[in-house]
């Protein structure tokens, strides 16, 4: 039952912070929606976390980091080197637009930032190729070309391309929800029904301003 003193200060909190109150009637507080959005890109489900929702949190990261790191699991070997499906690569015949999805999951995927720039100023990649570019041309040699990955990571590579691009286009969800809060579904009767009471109640005003 909820009493007159709890719906008093259910009403101080909504005004004392920016919040929510969910399908249970508690307050959610939201804290700065910058902080959270900027939190939750870093790593998915901080953001949620910052805020108190804490099973958002768990769910949002365990879900989106399982998803990217079994991207990279499946684009790994030990003799090409680990999570070579995230790189970033803007270079001619190697443009990775897959990487403008995949870095949507934040920190886990700015080795690659790393590892590009070390390969621009022509030194070679650290932690046995992780997240490196691969190679420009054609041959077999060391470090592996892009089209030799292809060739010996099969399938694959193309699997854990499209798994670590979908994590990050996910967290950009989730980064919305963290800025806006949850969106809630109208009540019975949908958008129809409501549009339909606002043109009763506009024309019941006319009605009460004529009869005056």
């Amino acid at each position: 039952m909820v009493t007159a003193s709890h719906l008093k200060s259910r009403s101080l909190q909504a005004t004392e912070q920016p919040g929510f109150f969910d399908e249970y009637g508690n307050w959610v507080v939201l804290k700065d929606p910058w902080t959270a959005a900027f939190l939750a890109w870093l790593i998915p489900g901080l953001g949620h976390w910052y805020q108190a929702r804490r099973a958002k949190a768990i769910l949002f990261f365990v879900c989106i980091m399982g998803l990217f790191v079994y991207g990279c699991y499946l684009g790994s070997r030990k003799d090409l080197g680990y999570a070579r499906v995230v790189y970033a690569s803007f270079r001619q015949g190697d443009m990775r637009l897959y990487y403008l999805c995949q870095i949507g999951v934040g920190l886990p995927a700015m080795p690659a930032l790393v590892q590009s720039a070390r390969v621009r100023q022509g030194k070679t990649p650290l932690w046995n190729h992780f997240m490196a570019p691969p190679r420009l041309g054609t041959d077999d040699g060391n470090p592996p070309t892009l089209s030799r990955l292809c060739y010996e990571l099969h399938s694959y590579f193309d699997l854990g391309s499209l798994y670590t691009a979908i994590a990050g286009l996910l967290n950009l969800l989730v980064v919305f929800d963290a800025f806006s809060g949850p969106i809630f579904p109208e009540p019975s009767g949908g958008s129809g029904e409501k549009a339909k009471r606002q043109e009763e109640s506009a024309d019941t005003t006319k009605g009460q301003s004529a009869a005056r």
